[in-house]
């Protein structure tokens, strides 16, 4: 018998354990943020992981419209920083605000080797028009 791939369990209980005790290289793909108009339509992907100098726009919350360049990404916590955006607290010290990498929107994306590598293997045009002309088997017979 061929081996089969396991169902995939949909139970909220089990996702939610799932998403809680994900390690960090699952955390890093679970904090990904959708690209601006301007940059889906230069790159033809939608959303990508987010890194400590991409710059973003807050979409939601009280935030919302402020931009800046991301500080940190604290996986562990489920959270960014960005700059600029911080509270002074009743003691008279300056906190950053942790905002959901869901919530905010890349504007621009700081570029390396490696980034470069996602955003061609992502693009869904560039993948179909790599094959686009070439003839294959079932198509000569």
């Amino acid at each position: 018998r061929m081996a089969q791939a396991k169902a995939q369990n949909n139970t909220r209980r089990k996702a939610r354990f799932a998403h809680f005790t994900a390690k960090s290289d699952v955390r890093r793909t679970l904090m990904s943020a959708p690209l601006s108009k301007k940059l889906r339509t230069q790159y033809n992907v939608r959303s990508m992981p987010v890194r400590k100098d991409d710059e973003v726009t807050v979409t939601r919350g009280h935030y919302k419209g402020r931009t800046g360049k991301i500080t940190s990404v604290y996986r562990k916590k489920w959270i960014i920083n960005i700059e600029r955006l911080h509270r002074e607290k009743a003691n008279g010290v300056v906190a950053p605000i942790g905002f959901n990498a869901s919530k905010v929107e890349i504007t621009k994306l700081k570029l390396d080797k490696d980034r470069k590598g996602i955003l061609a293997r992502k693009n869904k045009n560039a993948a179909a028009e790599k094959d686009k002309g070439k003839h294959t088997e079932e198509s000569l017979v």
